[in-house]
């Protein structure tokens, strides 16, 4: 990973991991969590573009923040929606206001398997269960994954979400990550850093 730097960014009521790839110069940011434009302007971070994972309301928080205060492209798989966001049931589950900041995809990449960012080419696995939009990014060339909310130490993305599927999530994460390198380290959207070779030989879910 030597022309690689990665930092990491965890904010928002549920702790949810923010990333920012740098090569040459240019950075790329994965996911935006509550709090993530202010400390990329910290940082003297200006993104290339935005990459989300999926659309759940805790990693989009700062999308519309992040186009206002940079004016970077944003990647997803699939246009905004409440069915994605889930901004709605959160609120009834809370008894709060769980208002997200309107913002708009440029690129959806639905039913693409590689995008070319320009200076980062990203394997694309597309891996429901957890969310119908979520999707791990494979760094080319490098064994690292941005895997979101699908696969994490020790345990897997929830599925009892409206649209979530158990069973769909586990097929997925066997079919899709288990042919990665085991030393693949995986960046995910909560909790410490993993790599596919330690999950496939002790994740409780999988093995």
């Amino acid at each position: 990973m030597s022309d690689l730097q990665l930092s990491g960014f965890c904010g928002g009521l549920f702790q949810t991991n923010g990333y920012v790839v740098t090569r040459d110069g240019k950075s790329w940011v994965f996911d935006a969590p509550e709090g993530i434009t202010e400390w990329l302007a910290d940082q003297g971070v200006r993104p290339e573009a935005l990459i989300l994972t999926h659309q759940h309301h805790d990693h989009v928080l700062d999308v519309g923040k992040i186009q206002e205060a940079f004016g970077c492209p944003v990647y997803a798989h699939s246009e905004p929606s409440e069915e994605l966001t889930l901004s709605k049931r959160l609120e009834r589950m809370m008894g709060i206001p769980c208002d997200i900041d309107p913002y708009t995809v440029d690129h959806c990449f639905a039913g693409l398997d590689l995008i070319d960012l320009g200076g980062l080419v990203l394997d694309l696995y597309h891996v429901p269960g957890h969310s119908p939009d979520s999707v791990c990014f494979g760094v080319k060339g490098v064994p690292l994954l941005i895997g979101g909310d699908v696969l994490f130490a020790g345990s897997i993305g929830r599925t009892d979400f409206p649209n979530g599927n158990h069973e769909q999530l586990l097929a997925g994460i066997r079919e899709k990550l288990w042919p990665l390198p085991g030393e693949t380290e995986v960046l995910p959207g909560h909790g410490p850093t993993t790599t596919i070779g330690r999950e496939k030989a002790t994740n409780p879910f999988l093995t």
